[in-house]
């Protein structure tokens, strides 16, 4: 049985995976991932492709029972979404130290734990892709824990891509700017929500997919969609870092 993984299915990112999956993708199955089942059998109605796979991420118990899903069935695995993560607006002295221990075990350890156990399950010409962030390509202060953890993202997926190189199996990090989802309501849930207010531009989540998965086919170890986002990549890179937090801070 030839399969799509989703994590973060019910919402955002990872529901625009699922659907342009469904539509375009060669595949028999899309395990849906995430904790909210009731989203996530109202998934399987809209898309009959759909196996909800209700798990919390964030809890080793469930990696477990994820992992020994995979065993007894031994699909094969064609594409890997990692889209599950979040954020929280604030400084240092803003976030709990519950949100710190979220935001990097899901946003980073859930992301490597899903991916090493599903590649022995991937074959020649399979895909992995995981969601990074435009925030990866500089520091920010004020939005640091989100920040960090998409730099690892970022950089375990493109070390990972030529790792797996000889198996022939792409590792796509995508890198979107500001993008029209929940997310933004989660992140402000915080001691101090009004550290950033300025999202614009703001990205559709179906044009940011259709190019992520046109990417993944092409074997790139990148997405990135919009010009400002591909200047901002290219002005971290040029610039001190001191003059990009200094700019950031004043449009952020």
């Amino acid at each position: 049985m030839k399969i799509a993984i989703v994590t973060g299915a019910s919402s955002g990112m990872g529901r625009e995976f699922v659907r342009q999956i469904a539509a375009k993708e060669p595949v028999d199955e899309i395990w849906a991932v995430a904790r909210r089942k009731d989203r996530l059998e109202a998934l399987k109605k809209e898309f009959p492709k759909v196996r909800p796979v209700a798990l919390d991420l964030l809890l080793s118990d469930s990696r477990k029972a994820f992992k020994k899903m995979l065993a007894v069935e031994k699909p094969e695995i064609r594409i890997l979404v990692n889209a599950s993560g979040f954020g929280k607006y604030g400084t240092y002295k803003d976030l709990t130290d519950e949100e710190i221990d979220q935001i990097l075990d899901l946003n980073l350890k859930a992301l490597i734990h899903m991916t090493y156990d599903c590649l022995p399950y991937m074959r020649k010409k399979s895909r992995v892709i995981n969601i990074g962030s435009a925030s990866a390509f500089q520091p920010l202060p004020e939005f640091i824990l989100y920040a960090t953890s998409k730099v690892a993202v970022l950089h375990f997926s493109r070390a990972l891509h030529v790792e797996l190189k000889s198996r022939r199996i792409p590792v796509t990090c995508v890198c979107p700017g500001y993008v029209r989802t929940e997310f933004f309501e989660v992140a402000s849930q915080t001691k101090n929500p009004k550290t950033c207010q300025n999202f614009s531009p703001m990205y559709e989540p179906e044009d940011v997919v259709k190019k992520a998965l046109r990417d993944s086919r092409r074997g790139k170890d990148m997405s990135v969609l919009g010009w400002n986002v591909k200047f901002q990549r290219l002005a971290a890179k040029l610039l001190p870092h001191s003059l990009v937090m200094k700019v950031w801070l004043k449009i952020k």
